[in-house]
């Protein structure tokens, strides 16, 4: 059976602030509430020692709180306990928001779905966070948020690769000097921080095609980031990450935090602090320059100032 952890807390009516902070931070927990008073949360919770904090910071404030470790007496109870924690009508509300998304996919631009599928993401790490007894709901909503994301990309973003399968080949950079690097026209983040890691850690001196229709690739170019490209998604990496793996670039801790930003911002995931800056900087970008090139030569001093940025706080750790 479960090992619950109880906190009962006895809060004065004034002032509100205590009671205001104290039920904040318990439904950040996801602890739930047996009744006023009294709250429950699974031990292997990781929000389970925020609890034991809140019970440290209610007695600070001059008020009551006791932490009790126990198991319940019986299945019956452990069930009874688990039924507070049923995330189902989240999950619900959270697939219906979904499916109003889809809808409108066709009528709204490309910074209004980005804006709504980061705000989805966030909702669903937020619900996942505290399903402490996950069913197959979480798996049907995640799967269904991974839909939305395609279909969406490949609404205002054609050619938007789809994940591959395999091993990443390894290259080398002194065999690649001098090409010709071809990707989708109206580059987003990763394939401008792709091409910016080709100018800086691959190829000296990169030429840059900018296509309309990624099925009419040069023949002496090198695709990245669209379907049959030779890099592009692999598994759960973008093209960014893939083609850093490919060249042995994966030691440099910048570029991995680099990575994991781009990433991010791509296609989600694990939230970065400076993904809605970066996000930012890079669509005044777009709107700044209609030629792929010149929007490319303004994009590197932006990438070069992340990766140092990520460099000194590395070194500064």
């Amino acid at each position: 059976m479960t090992d619950w952890l109880l906190l009962t807390a006895t809060l004065p009516t004034s002032p509100s602030a205590l009671r205001v902070r104290v039920w904040r931070a318990l439904k950040a927990t996801g602890a739930g509430t047996l009744r006023e008073g009294v709250y429950l949360l699974p031990t292997k919770a990781l929000t389970a020692p925020d609890l034991w904090d809140l019970e440290a910071t209610i007695g600070k404030a001059g008020a009551a709180a006791h932490m009790l470790a126990f198991h319940a007496r019986d299945e019956a109870q452990d069930q009874q306990f688990r039924s507070l924690f049923d995330r189902s009508g989240e999950f619900a509300d959270l697939l219906q928001s979904i499916k109003e998304i889809r809808a409108s996919i066709r009528t709204s631009t490309e910074v209004q779905l980005r804006k709504a599928l980061r705000a989805l993401e966030q909702r669903l790490q937020s619900i996942q966070a505290i399903d402490f007894f996950p069913t197959s709901e979480s798996v049907k909503v995640a799967d269904a948020l991974a839909r939305l994301r395609r279909d969406a990309e490949g609404h205002y973003s054609p050619g938007e690769p789809a994940p591959s399968s395999g091993a990443i080949a390894r290259r080398g950079a002194a065999d690649h000097q001098g090409r010709k690097w071809a990707t989708r026209r109206r580059p987003w983040v990763d394939r401008l921080a792709t091409a910016w890691l080709i100018m800086r850690f691959i190829d000296r001196k990169p030429t840059f095609v900018w296509l309309s229709n990624p099925s009419k690739v040069p023949k002496d170019a090198l695709g990245f980031d669209f379907d049959g490209a030779t890099f592009t998604h692999v598994g759960g990496q973008v093209t960014f990450q893939v083609t850093a793996q490919s060249f042995g670039l994966t030691e440099d801790v910048a570029l991995e935090r680099l990575g994991q930003l781009v990433h991010y911002i791509d296609v989600g995931g694990t939230p970065v602090e400076e993904a809605a800056g970066v996000e930012l900087a890079v669509r005044g970008l777009q709107a700044q320059y209609a030629d792929d090139d010149e929007l490319l030569a303004a994009a590197v001093t932006l990438f070069d100032s992340l990766y140092v940025g990520f460099k000194v706080c590395d070194e500064q750790r």
